[in-house]
């Protein structure tokens, strides 16, 4: 096991030079660590907000029919102000 510490510790190591020693490898380590984080919220969001998804489906009419029954009621009080 310690072997395998030692080869990630000598990976890191290297990445960490050449990032430090090379401009531009300083910049190619930003890009595709912002194109990671911009590939993780696109995954993100895509779970969260996909109206494919089932549970995002049931969450969406919830919603809606919450939203429905409000009107309901706000149609009906006023047309009927009495009570």
């Amino acid at each position: 096991m310690e072997t395998a510490y030692y080869a990630w510790f000598l990976l890191f190591a290297l990445i960490l030079y050449l990032i430090t020693i090379d401009k531009n490898i300083a910049q190619a380590f930003l890009l595709v660590n912002k194109i990671a984080q911009l590939w993780f919220a696109k995954t993100k969001w895509w779970i969260l907000y996909n109206p494919r998804n089932p549970i995002i489906k049931y969450m969406i009419w919830r919603r809606s029919y919450k939203l429905a029954r409000q009107i309901q009621k706000s149609i009906e009080k006023d047309a009927n102000p009495k009570g």
